[in-house]
């Protein structure tokens, strides 16, 4: 219940905020998806498995980086 209790005292702070100011708090920045996708290829590259690197493409398979894990499959299957 603390966690609850805590999780409400932060609504009532925003509210409280946004009726001071006009606007509400500030959102933090999106994540960039290209820094996203070269994260997801380089852990699959990591893992070196060919499910690794098929679940990337399945993923992101129009991304310039699936031709790298399209190479990385045919290198697995040799």
């Amino acid at each position: 219940m603390v966690g609850k209790a805590r999780a409400d005292d932060v609504a009532k702070e925003n509210v409280t905020e946004t009726a001071k100011t006009g606007r509400a708090p500030a959102m933090p920045m999106a994540r960039d998806p290209s820094v996203a996708v070269t994260e997801e290829y380089e852990a699959a590259r990591r893992t070196g498995t060919r499910e690794a690197f098929e679940l990337f493409i399945a993923r992101h398979g129009d991304d310039p980086l699936a031709e790298q894990a399209r190479a990385a499959l045919k290198r697995l299957s040799r």
